[in-house]
């Protein structure tokens, strides 16, 4: 069960990665995550029962890792091309697989490593694709934004698996949550509290931008796509947590099998943003793809 709520997890993570890219045609970085998180977090609001005071530590440390995650994805999302990010940026479960190994004590079967190895072999493609259309890896703030993002991705995947362990309630949170089955409990009380600790650190940290650009900051404009960015995500992050806390699951799978938002991205990067070069890019998602297949055919 957890391998397909992973996979729709990843679905709508891809068409959230194409609407964030949208709206960054009207407002900036930092207004679209802070509108996005905030309308997430009022979706969630039912959800925010009271809570033991260390597991308010823990999920506030994700919420930190969560937003430098956000921030610098987004100013990559912005300097560089969506297909080009997408892909890149699944070399990030590479390393969730690696840590998922040593901290977790996870094992990956036959199947399992083809799929790694098909990834691997999907991210050697790309890079050979964007250096023909001018990017290279290992220069200019796009790249190190991108690296960022991917390093902090990681640290929140595993941050992810160690928080679902500690986070244990004898019974319903709240009345809200009665009526919910118990494995999604935990799940909902996660991703509710870290997007409001995410939209408070966000609200900061914009409120002193504005004060330090004074006259000259960047004024916000309301668009519609921001509240399809947090439906999008709120879906997407529910099938994650729910997938971890699911008895069996492996987070170097999940993290794996989650990349397949890159076809999304990918498909609808080419035809609303009509990127280009996209025929060496092909050949990298059709690796990844078939990557992603061998990985959930070894979790069946």
């Amino acid at each position: 069960m957890w391998i397909w709520l992973t996979l729709l997890s990843a679905l709508f993570l891809g068409a959230y990665d194409v609407a964030k890219k949208y709206s960054l045609r009207k407002n900036g970085t930092l207004y679209v995550i802070l509108a996005a998180t905030g309308f997430t977090t009022l979706f969630l609001s039912p959800f925010l029962s009271p809570g033991p005071v260390n597991y308010h530590l823990l999920i506030a440390v994700k919420a930190v890792i969560v937003s430098i995650t956000w921030l610098s994805g987004m100013e990559a999302l912005r300097l560089l091309p969506i297909t080009t990010v997408s892909t890149f940026k699944a070399s990030r479960p590479m390393f969730v697989v690696l840590f998922s190994i040593i901290l977790f004590g996870e094992r990956l079967n036959l199947w399992h490593w083809l799929g790694v190895v098909a990834v691997i072999a999907a991210l050697w493609l790309l890079g050979a694709a964007s250096g023909r259309e001018g990017f290279r890896f290992g220069s200019g703030r796009g790249f190190w934004a991108l690296v960022i993002s991917m390093i902090t991705g990681v640290a929140s995947a595993l941050w992810d698996k160690f928080i679902i362990r500690q986070l244990v309630f004898d019974g319903p949170l709240s009345p809200v949550y009665a009526a919910l089955p118990a494995n999604l409990q935990v799940p909902l009380f996660l991703q509710s509290w870290t997007n409001l600790y995410i939209t408070m650190i966000l609200a900061v940290i914009v409120l002193v931008k504005s004060y330090r650009d004074g006259a000259s900051r960047e004024r916000f404009r309301w668009d519609w796509t921001l509240l399809v960015i947090a439906a999008l995500i709120t879906l997407s992050d529910a099938l994650y947590f729910a997938a971890i806390n699911q008895e069996g699951s492996m987070l170097s799978i999940i993290a794996l099998v989650r990349r397949f938002s890159i076809v999304v991205t990918f498909v609808m990067g080419a035809i609303i943003f009509r990127e280009g070069k996209i025929k060496g890019k092909s050949v990298a998602l059709a690796f990844m793809i078939i990557g992603i297949l061998l990985l959930m055919a070894g979790s069946l």
